[in-house]
């Protein structure tokens, strides 16, 4: 998805001089390109994403329109304060792009994990927060986040759901996308992780479950709509992030739901537990230690639904 991003910028700033990439000594190879066509709209401003956030608030006070690019905890917690009281209260014109969601990264640590960063960023006035799952979706998107103005969230992962292209003009901001239509339960994940709920869903039709699929690329502004149909034409709701199971997308449909006098047959949140994580290993590995693996979606989806018959 970080070349799906990059390559969609590179092709924004050939029209755009306004448009500035700061990166936090990261991303060689990646940004090279960009850096060599267009060295007056790029600057490496060292390991200092909090002094990166304060630079990207004078630009776009001054008219420009500014990306800041890093892992997803440096661009977003290590800098949390400038992004909330110079970012968010400015309502400046800034891009935060993380790339490495959930556990991209995941042979690095907990340090270098995502699992907080929707929940937190969510909170923030002013803030969109947008998760693709798809690169040639982050490439759309990419354009069409450009086309606002204000503080936004660009969460990139470095996996793919998979999913066929759809034209430009059928993806927006705010709206979710209906993968397949089902009316035995609803499936909703945000992200690549998007990829795992489509084989648990393979897994329930085999069973005779068709499973509404549910794909959710903005987290705010989210799509109400989506969710109180889900919600009205099937039983239940299962909810699934490479997040925290706290404030992210489960937590953002649950208050939508709630708020509105919606309550589904039954409601699953699958993510990771209030813990930090204590295994390394690859993304895929580290989706079945912590439950977020197709297997583990397709078991509770059953459970759920033989918990719903049973009652």
């Amino acid at each position: 998805m970080r070349d799906a991003f990059i390559s969609e910028l590179t092709n924004l700033a050939k029209d755009d001089p306004n448009i500035i990439l700061l990166t936090g000594d990261l991303g060689f190879g990646v940004l090279t390109d960009f850096a060599q066509k267009f060295p007056n709209q790029f600057i490496n401003v060292g390991v200092a994403e909090q002094n990166m956030t304060a630079i990207a608030t004078g630009l776009a006070l001054e008219g420009f329109k500014v990306y800041t690019y890093s892992i997803a905890n440096f661009t977003t917690l290590r800098c949390l304060e400038q992004i909330r009281n110079d970012v968010c209260y400015h309502d400046a014109d800034v891009t935060m792009v993380s790339v490495g969601a959930g556990f991209s990264y995941g042979q690095l640590g907990v340090s270098h994990f995502a699992t907080e960063d929707l929940a937190i960023l969510r909170a923030l006035p002013n803030m969109m927060v947008i998760a693709p799952s798809d690169p040639w979706e982050a490439k759309i998107l990419t354009r069409k986040m450009a086309e606002k103005s204000g503080p936004k969230y660009l969460r990139i992962d470095k996996g793919s759901a998979g999913c066929e292209k759809v034209p430009f003009n059928d993806i927006h901001l705010g709206k979710g996308r209906i993968i397949r239509k089902g009316l035995d339960v609803t499936l909703i994940s945000i992200g690549a992780i998007l990829s795992e709920v489509l084989i648990a869903a393979d897994r329930l039709s085999a069973d005779g479950i068709n499973a509404r699929v549910i794909s959710i690329s903005s987290l705010k502004p989210l799509d109400e709509k989506i969710i109180f149909d889900a919600c009205n034409e099937t039983p239940g709701i299962v909810c699934v992030e490479e997040h925290t199971k706290i404030g992210g997308l489960s937590g953002a449909v649950s208050e939508i739901c709630l708020s509105n006098g919606i309550i589904p047959g039954f409601f699953k949140k699958i993510g990771l537990n209030d813990e930090y994580p204590s295994v390394v290993g690859d993304q895929d590995f580290l989706r079945g230690v912590y439950s977020m693996s197709s297997k583990n979606i397709y078991f509770e989806t059953m459970e759920a639904l033989k918990n719903l018959e049973n009652n």
